[in-house]
């Protein structure tokens, strides 16, 4: 039998932007991209138990496919979702864009991993089962003290936002599918101040700075744009980091590439590992 072990993680959710003015408040950090992993005994999202590898079928087409990163709120814009990453029947959901002082858009977007809050909502937004983690509340305070949440990750939940100061965001989880031990899949940190994204390729802010996007392949949310006083600002939000599809199956078998992937291949042990960083085609083995 063919049996494929796999990590998919989705594109994570963009940054969204902090306006001009503490009456504008600040803005959440983007969610990391939904994360599933069936490699040995290690965690998939939401530090949920391994998934089961797929047995496949030699000769039969499967596809692949990369989620993009969601786009940071920039001006008239709000920031956006991940793209879903796919492996044959497995998909990981794009991570939650943050919230962003918006009409009925205060509270993180759901998401594989969802994004942190506006200062002046409660709502922590939980992320998809067995995916990924919830994106941190807002703090309202004062004026001068408003800040945003962090956006979830794969492995731990953004932080609330306090005093004058986003919330950081939560954690991704680290996996040796390729043979060397990764974190991948943090969360993008909270507007306000001069936080951290989490670790695994969440985008971090500076005091009155855009936020930072979430690293390449990695599915790490945005940061948020990060007004520091009631002049700064507005400041935009950080792109989401792109997904990645990575397979491990034994290499007495042959895997043919469809085109329109980018892709690597390396062996570890007895074991092939192809690395899917971009596109959307069909695999199949002989």
């Amino acid at each position: 039998d063919l049996k494929v072990q796999y990590l998919v993680i989705a594109g994570g959710g963009g940054g969204g932007r902090s306006l001009s003015g503490p009456a504008y408040g600040n803005t959440g950090g983007g969610g990391a991209g939904g994360y599933r992993n069936s490699y040995l005994n290690e965690s998939s999202g939401a530090n949920s138990s391994t998934e089961t590898p797929l047995t496949l079928t030699r000769g039969q087409t499967y596809t692949v496919t990369v989620g993009a990163g969601g786009s940071g709120g920039v001006s008239g814009t709000l920031p956006n979702n991940g793209s879903n990453s796919v492996f044959s029947t497995i998909t990981s959901t794009g991570g939650g864009a943050g919230g962003s002082y918006t009409t009925g858009e205060f509270a993180g977007k759901t998401g594989g991993s969802s994004g942190g809050s506006t200062f002046n909502s409660t709502t922590s937004t939980a992320g998809t089962a067995n995916q990924g983690m919830a994106g941190g509340r807002g703090y309202a305070g004062s004026e001068t003290e408003r800040a945003g949440g962090g956006g979830g990750g794969a492995g731990e939940a953004g932080f609330q936002g306090y005093a004058n100061n986003g919330g950081d965001g939560g954690d991704g989880l680290a996996s040796s599918i390729t043979g060397s031990s990764v974190t991948r899949a943090g969360g993008g940190a909270g507007g306000r101040g001069t936080n951290s994204g989490g670790a695994g390729g969440g985008g971090g802010n500076s005091h009155k700075q855009n936020g930072t996007a979430g690293t390449a392949n990695t599915g790490g949310g945005g940061g948020a744009g990060s007004s520091a006083e009631e002049s700064g600002g507005p400041f935009d939000g950080g792109n989401g980091g792109s997904g990645v599809v990575i397979i491990r199956f034994p290499s007495i078998f042959s895997i043919t590439i469809g085109s329109s992937l980018t892709s690597s291949s390396t062996t570890d042990g007895n074991d092939t590992v192809v690395t899917f960083t971009a596109g959307s085609d069909t695999v199949s083995w002989l």
